[in-house]
């Protein structure tokens, strides 16, 4: 919610004064040859989700992240099971029923480090996506087992 101080051009001068210049992010997926695969407007308060089905149980998994003040940060994360390489790790987030048989992890707020990391996309079934509103890439599709690095950047403005 916002608060108006003052009228006409002096809050105006003010919101310029504190809240100082804003820069363009974009969330950028390059391939390990430094291609450039997926670049998607990231504003700040902007969140996105990884998509992808557990190579063994073949369910789907979802980790959301947000812009928060031109960091990259983890949000949450949806997992239908405690299959391999899954679960709740107390006192990181808080454990929450999805209500369909699995559960959320909510609260994680942990600021990616270098606001970048890297993933090998499964191909076929695994099928890792970027979700981000209406839009979703499957980056399986785009670089199948290939080193990639999905970062918040300066964007271009």
């Amino acid at each position: 919610m916002s608060r108006r101080i003052g009228g006409g051009l002096s809050a105006l001068l003010l919101t310029a004064l504190v809240s100082g210049p804003t820069l363009a992010q974009d969330l950028v997926v390059t391939r390990s040859d430094g291609a450039e695969i997926l670049r998607l407007p990231a504003p700040d308060g902007v969140g996105w989700c990884i998509l992808w089905n557990h190579s063994v149980q073949g369910f789907p998994v979802t980790d959301c992240y947000e812009n928060r003040s031109g960091r990259m940060v983890l949000v949450r994360s949806r997992q239908p099971d405690f299959a391999a390489g899954l679960g709740h790790i107390p006192g990181r987030g808080r454990q929450v029923s999805d209500g369909e048989g699995g559960y959320w992890i909510l609260d994680i707020d942990e600021a990616v480090p270098g606001d970048a990391y890297v993933l090998r996309p499964g191909a076929g079934a695994v099928d890792h996506r970027i979700e981000m509103g209406d839009t979703i890439v499957s980056l399986s599709a785009l670089a199948p087992r290939d080193r990639v690095r999905i970062a918040l950047t300066e964007g271009n403005e």
